[in-house]
């Protein structure tokens, strides 16, 4: 099953080898992993995405929970939360294709972040996942030369929130 572990961390040196160590050692992969400051600046938040069973995702925290500068470990898989991505494409654009790149971002939501009418044009999407990916499918029309893509970040949506207690 997957799931998506946030984790407050120190933020210093060496604590990203020591968290993505921990999924190595024991065998699991991250398939993806978010890591960035919150309000203190001596804190950080990682969102990490992964496959296992319920058994081997305890022990996986449980060993998250032993690491120095871990602070919070929390596993919002089964909890209500939203989760986004961030998806950067550039295409291939030429007076031709232009409107029509145009059309298809603004029904996805997409933003122009570059835009070269003769030569390229650089978007951005923020989404669930299911719609990044239905919008890159739709692109394979056109001539997609470059991408990249953030992995989700989530948060639960209750009242409470995940910080320093």
């Amino acid at each position: 099953m997957r799931h998506t572990i946030t984790v407050l961390v120190e933020n210093e040196f060496g604590v990203l080898t020591r968290v993505a160590g921990l999924f190595s050692a024991r065998g699991y992969n991250i398939e993806s992993l978010n890591v960035a400051p919150i309000q203190d600046k001596t804190v950080s938040r990682m969102t990490i995405v992964t496959r296992g069973d319920e058994r081997a995702i305890e022990q996986i925290k449980k060993q998250l929970n032993k690491l120095i500068p871990v602070i919070k470990v929390d596993d919002i898989s089964h909890t209500v939360h939203l989760e986004r991505e961030m998806l950067l494409v550039k295409v291939a654009a030429s007076p031709e294709s232009y409107n029509a790149l145009l059309e298809l971002a603004d029904s996805f939501g997409a933003k122009v972040v570059d835009d070269h009418i003769d030569s390229h044009m650089i978007l951005e999407l923020t989404g669930k996942a299911q719609q990044l990916d239905e919008f890159l499918s739709r692109l394979s029309d056109f001539d997609v030369t470059a991408m990249t893509r953030t992995g989700p970040v989530g948060m639960r949506r209750d009242a409470k929130g995940f910080n320093l207690d």
